[in-house]
């Protein structure tokens, strides 16, 4: 993956409940990276065909592995079109160099 392709700016959140000075639970995002990644939106392409069991997708997010930061299911990622919910993570050919995100959009209310 060559870095000219990593062009999208993303935040890689988690959300934690945050107790508020009267003692309530809020949702608090806690950004643990910000990085750059490649970005490809679902299409009918062969590569998506083989991601089939994967019907929720609908992006794909492809970044070089932090080091000391394991990307959990439970995680966000957030750029400039909205927010995603991390439906997969995979070490892309098992080497530890990039890590590949299968994603679903986030519909916002309101």
């Amino acid at each position: 993956m060559s870095f000219g392709k990593m062009n999208t700016l993303i935040d890689l959140i988690t959300t934690q409940p945050i107790k508020d000075a009267e003692g309530f639970a809020n949702k608090g995002d806690t950004i643990i990276a910000s990085i750059r990644a490649y970005k490809e939106d679902r299409h009918g392409n062969e590569s998506w065909k083989n991601r089939a069991i994967f019907t929720n997708a609908s992006a794909l997010f492809r970044f070089r592995a932090i080091p000391g930061i394991v990307v959990k299911t439970s995680m966000v990622i957030v750029c400039d079109i909205g927010r995603y919910n991390i439906v997969s993570v995979e070490d892309v050919k098992g080497r530890g160099m990039y890590t590949e995100v299968l994603c679903e959009r986030m519909e916002t209310s309101g």
